[in-house]
C-alpha cells in the first residue's frame, strides 16, 4: 500500500527535530518521509503500522523507523472521542541520514552508523536496558539546546548502532518514492474506513465503493498496492485488536472473537495461530509472563 509522502518541516536553527507531542491522539494518516524518526510512546495504546506489519503498541515502546519507511500509529477508538482522561504522550526525534554531514559517516570510525541506518529501514523495537538508557536520552535530547541537543543525538545513535537489543520489525523491506496524490487519498480513505469498521462485516462492495472503484478493479488495485488481498489486510487489523484485549486480560478469548469481528470461535483461531503463530491463550501466557 502506498502511504502519503510527508515533507516535514524543517527550521534553520536546527539540524534535526525533537519534539515532546501531548495530544489526543497520533491522527489517521499512513505516511513515509526521507527522515529516520526514533518514537518514544511514553502514553497510549492502540496498533502500529510498519512497513508489512500491523502490532499492537503500548506505553514505554521505542521504535526506530527508517528512512521512507511507511508507518502509523492508530490509537484506541477512546483516544478519537474528545475524552480528556485520553491522552498521548510521546517524544519524537526525526534526522536526516547525513544530518551532521556526510563526511562524518565516511568517517573508519563511524562505520556502525551506516550498518544502524541499513537495519532500521526494516524497522527496529528497542528492548531491554537498551530502551530505558535511550529515554532518558531522548528527554534529554528535547531540553537541550545547541552543542548539547546534537551530542545527545549521537549518544543515541552510538547506543543504538552498538546495541544487540534491537529486534527487527519489518518481514520484508519495503520503502516509497513519491506517489500520486490521488492514490495517497484513496488508500487512507481504505485504511481509515476499516479502522472505523473492523467489528462489522465490511464486504468488498463497501470498501470498494469507498474506493470509488468496482468490486474486481478494488481487488486488483488493493493487492498490486499492498501485496496482499484487501480480506488479509482486515484480518490482520482484527487479530491486531484482539492481542491488545487479549493482554489487557479482561474479557474472555470467546467474547473477545466477536468484539474484534470474527463471526465464530473456530474461524478466529484458526486465523489468530496463522498470523501470529501462536494460539490466543498462548499468546496471552507469552506476554503476562514477561510483565
Amino acid at each position: 500500500m502506498k502511504p502519503l509522502y510527508r515533507k516535514l518541516p524543517a527550521k534553520l536553527e536546527s539540524s534535526f527535530s525533537a519534539r515532546h507531542d501531548i495530544m489526543p491522539n497520533f491522527g489517521n494518516v499512513w505516511h513515509y518521509h526521507e527522515e529516520l524518526e526514533l518514537h518514544y510512546t511514553i502514553r497510549g495504546e492502540g496498533v502500529r503500522f510498519i512497513g508489512d506489519n500491523i502490532s499492537t503498541f503500548e506505553a514505554g515502546e521505542i521504535i526506530l523507523v527508517g528512512e521512507k519507511l511507511s508507518h502509523a500509529w492508530r490509537c484506541k477508538d477512546e483516544y478519537y472521542q474528545n475524552n480528556p482522561e485520553y491522552n498521548i504522550e510521546a517524544i519524537v526525534l526525526q534526522f536526516l541520514p547525513d544530518c551532521f554531514g556526510k563526511p562524518l559517516l565516511q568517517l573508519p570510525e563511524s562505520y556502525l552508523i551506516p550498518k544502524l541506518f541499513e537495519k532500521a529501514k526494516s524497522g527496529l523495537i528497542v528492548k531491554g536496558e537498551t530502551k530505558r538508557t535511550v529515554a532518558q536520552l531522548m528527554h534529554n535530547c528535547v531540553q537541550e539546546e545547541g552543542l548539547g541537543k546534537i551530542i545527545s543525538l549521537l549518544q543515541i545513535i552510538k547506543i543504538l548502532a552498538e546495541s544487540d537489543e534491537c529486534e527487527s520489525i519489518v518481514k520484508t523491506q519495503t520503502t516509497f518514492h513519491q506517489s500520486n496524490e490521488a492514490d495517497n487519498i484513496r488508500l487512507n480513505n481504505i485504511f481509515n474506513y476499516t479502522h472505523a469498521h473492523y467489528k462489522e462485516n465490511i464486504t468488498l462492495e463497501e470498501v470498494a465503493n469507498i474506493a470509488n472503484l468496482s468490486v474486481t478493479s478494488f481487488c486488483r488495485y488493493f493487492k498490486t498496492m499492498t501485496r496482499k488481498t484487501y480480506y488479509d489486510f482486515l484480518v490482520e487489523i482484527r487479530i491486531s485488536h484482539a492481542c491488545r484485549l487479549l493482554v489487557e486480560n479482561k474479557l474472555p478469548t470467546e467474547v473477545i472473537c466477536f468484539e474484534c469481528g470474527f463471526n465464530n470461535v473456530s474461524n478466529f483461531y484458526r486465523h489468530f495461530k496463522k498470523v501470529m503463530g501462536l494460539t490466543p491463550l498462548e499468546y496471552k501466557k507469552r506476554y503476562l509472563s514477561r510483565n
